[in-house]
């Protein structure tokens, strides 16, 4: 594939973690691609509003994804839509073969930035809301719903915490728990408890949400007893937030990095892995916040870590 040539760099994954490191590499002369199996731009692409990314303000996923890929491209990036499958290292040769349907890239080092997906509740009308009153980031979407109410699916650390947030700025919190107990750390419960904004509904679940363009509906069921009923708002007055856990893209790594127990990769500060040559960036690794920032960050900071690796020049 791609003319049987050893590359300097493979990015896997064209989210923002990636088309920064797309940019940085080509400032640092490396002869590198970008692989993105689907679109470019990940997940970002289905948020309809963004306001945090220093800069930018009042943009959308769409946008700035495109802004980001323009100037990639512009700097000479290759970006190819294909589906990076397994990534292979040969310790003698220290090169990687990076696995795809079309075939095997070579690669003297490779950015994984595949992100990690949110885990789905799988209830009905979730996908077809995204980004439209479902939401799986209150730091990215919580303001929208200033003076509304909004639904908190989970019972863990990550849904106490986010609901937490996410009272500073709906009137109304209302998490939904399938158990009758949570699963988060006593003191992130006891908070959860006593905070006024903060309904906890225990032995419930979401069936279903509905609506026109944002949501208006939702559907609940008491898993006591069966018996399920229906809450409905003025279109776009309430918000569902889904937080039962994020799948990592990391299974193509599979015996290269150590993984945390959630399945994201340890990497160290320079974004590098165990294996000398092998680095990630964005949601895919270890963090305290997953951001667009955040993501851009990583890439970069994982580009000119390539860049030194290889002994190339980075400009300034």
């Amino acid at each position: 594939m791609l003319d049987d040539k050893v590359f300097d760099l493979v990015i896997i994954g064209g989210g923002p973690a990636g088309l920064s490191a797309a940019i940085y590499a080509q400032r640092a002369m490396l002869d590198s691609v970008l692989l993105e199996q689907e679109a470019v731009g990940g997940q970002v692409i289905i948020t309809s509003d963004i306001d945090n990314y220093p800069g930018v303000p009042q943009t959308d996923g769409f946008s700035l994804i495109e802004t980001m890929q323009r100037q990639a491209e512009g700097l000479g990036a290759r970006i190819i839509l294909s589906n990076a499958e397994k990534v292979i290292h040969d310790e003698e040769t220290g090169l990687f073969e990076v696995r795809t349907p079309e075939g095997t890239i070579m690669t003297k080092t490779v950015i994984a930035s595949g992100g990690a997906t949110p885990r789905r509740a799988g209830f009905k009308g979730e996908k077809e809301f995204v980004g439209h009153g479902v939401s799986y980031c209150a730091t990215c979407d919580g303001m929208f719903y200033r003076g509304k109410k909004v639904y908190v699916i989970g019972g863990g650390n990550s849904a106490c915490e986010e609901a937490l947030f996410l009272t500073r700025f709906a009137d109304q919190v209302d998490v939904i728990v399938r158990k009758d107990h949570l699963r988060a750390q006593a003191v992130v419960g006891k908070q959860l408890e006593e905070n006024p904004k903060v309904n906890i509904r225990y032995l419930t679940s979401v069936v279903a949400v509905d609506g026109n363009t944002m949501l208006k509906s939702v559907t609940l069921r008491n898993n006591e007893t069966g018996e399920t009923y229906v809450e409905e708002y003025d279109e776009g007055g309430f918000g569902v937030f889904v937080f039962v856990g994020r799948v990592p893209a990391s299974q193509l790594l599979e015996g290269l990095v150590e993984l945390d127990d959630a399945g994201y990769v340890i990497a160290n500060e320079r974004m590098a892995t165990k294996t000398p040559g092998l680095y990630v960036a964005g949601d895919i690794r270890q963090k305290p916040l997953r951001q667009i920032v955040t993501a851009a960050a990583d890439g970069a900071v994982a580009a000119t870590s390539v860049s030194a690796y290889l002994g190339h020049p980075v400009e300034g």
